[in-house]
């Protein structure tokens, strides 16, 4: 499983640890994603995606339809 959110298309970035002493090695900054399940009512069946803390927001905020259509705009899904 790759760690991007299907909503938002947030995936992982590369920092640095900086220590005390000002010595920096490399390190990961993960996305807050969640496996969860929602029901589009249209097709009357349930699809599992892997979102992220504001994914789930936005879906909330918009709803399943509109940010799964804007998610295929924008490429971050390819089919459901």
């Amino acid at each position: 499983m790759s760690r991007v959110c299907q909503v938002t298309g947030k995936k992982v970035m590369v920092g640095n640890n900086v220590s005390h002493s000002k010595r920096r090695t490399k390190r990961k900054f993960l996305p807050n994603l969640f496996n969860k399940k929602f029901f589009l009512p249209e097709e009357d069946r349930w699809i599992t995606l892997t979102v992220s803390a504001n994914g789930i927001r936005t879906i909330n905020k918009n709803g399943l339809n509109a940010a799964l259509k804007s998610a295929k705009v924008k490429g971050f899904l390819k089919t459901i």
